[in-house]
């Protein structure tokens, strides 16, 4: 059978798996807001490749109407040749007048197709200069990410290891912990700025929130009869002795 534990073994196991978790959030602050920057960078990047891919839809459309209307100047013209070789032969001034209005419709619409090609030309050479700019935007920010994923990766590689160690310890120690205990143990650390749910009294002081702690509850802590939280903070208080008995075990 087990031997149950003391408080004095909780308080003790409490306060390094503290320390065992700092150490994993300080490893990770070592890579700083490097993981964001290259989501973000990777986001911003498919942004810009789905952008160009519209462009590029839209240069092809600009192409398809401008050939389109230029089939349309030349379908126009063939019709008023024939108009005006129908016009030599024809019978009455009626038949003359009705050819003579469609060699107007058909020049018109000549005009507003030459009108048409302009404006899609225009709008094309705007589209092309959008895709050159954006294949270069993409292209400078490919570089800028694979720079941020090299620092990135060189970070983690480098703490790659530790950080599995310390995982596997804080692991190991949580088992020891009773469910309830464990549980509180990490409502507080979710709830604290800086992660600290277990701390020492310095100076008369909780070094979590520096609150001023009574002659009385210190002694209480220094005999390690019971779990005690701060009043002002929440957190768990241990006292500086068991602090230096985890130090010396060089997490």
């Amino acid at each position: 059978m087990a031997k149950e534990l003391t408080v004095e073994d909780k308080l003790k196991i409490l306060y390094e798996l503290q320390q065992v978790d700092s150490k994993v959030d300080e490893l990770r602050i070592l890579a700083g807001e490097l993981p964001q920057e290259v989501k973000d960078m990777s986001d911003e990047i498919e942004g810009l490749k789905t952008r160009l891919s519209n462009i590029e839809t839209e240069i092809k459309e600009c192409e398809t109407q401008i050939s389109d209307h230029r089939v349309r100047i030349e379908n126009a013209n063939a019709s008023i040749s024939r108009y005006k070789e129908q016009q030599d032969n024809v019978r009455n001034n009626r038949e003359y007048d009705n050819l003579s209005k469609e060699i107007e419709y058909q020049q018109l619409d000549i005009e507003l197709s030459q009108k048409k090609i302009k404006n899609y030309t225009a709008e094309l050479e705007q589209r092309q200069l959008s895709k050159e700019t954006t294949r270069k935007d993409i292209e400078d920010k490919t570089v800028d990410l694979q720079q941020k994923k090299s620092e990135l990766d060189s970070i983690l590689s480098e703490t790659k290891e530790q950080t599995e160690a310390l995982m596997v310890r804080s692991a190991d120690l949580e088992k020891k912990v009773d469910d309830r205990l464990l549980s509180a143990f990490k409502r507080i650390r979710k709830n604290a700025h800086n992660g600290l749910a277990v701390v020492t009294v310095e100076r008369d002081s909780c070094a979590g929130c520096h609150a001023k702690i009574p002659a009385q509850r210190q002694l209480d802590i220094r005999l390690r009869k019971k779990i005690i939280v701060c009043e002002f903070c929440g957190r768990i208080l241990v006292d500086p002795e068991i602090a230096t008995a985890i130090a010396k075990k060089r997490i």
